[in-house]
């Protein structure tokens, strides 16, 4: 990998709509490199959300914002959470589903669920 982008992903291209979004989506490969190199330069939080962006690449676009969705504050009961939490286990995204099961225990003492 060189770094450098190729001739196809200029600004007017963008502007022109001549880019898809399947050529701006990350390759889960690549953030799981990125987060190799996190670990390696001493930050492992970004190298884990670099590893949690690699399940969410894999994820289609309203599966996301539904993930959003349902993580903000009074959007989701305790029960709704954990049914993502297991949906996201069982798809393999056990990193993103660590993550829900995390957000329900501080919402919960928080008083942050719906």
């Amino acid at each position: 990998m060189t770094g450098e982008l190729p001739d196809k992903y200029t600004v007017a291209a963008a502007v022109e709509g001549r880019l898809t979004l399947s050529d701006l989506q990350m390759d889960p490969a690549t953030l799981a490199h990125q987060a190799v190199v996190a670990e390696e330069h001493g930050n492992p939080q970004l190298a884990e959300n670099f590893l949690r962006a690699a399940e969410l690449a894999l994820m289609d676009g309203e599966e996301v914002m539904a993930l959003y969705e349902a993580l903000r504050p009074y959007r989701s009961t305790a029960a709704e959470l954990e049914a993502l939490r297991v949906s996201l286990h069982t798809r393999g995204a056990t990193r993103c589903g660590a993550l829900v099961e995390q957000a329900a225990v501080v919402y919960a003492r928080r008083g942050l669920l719906r």
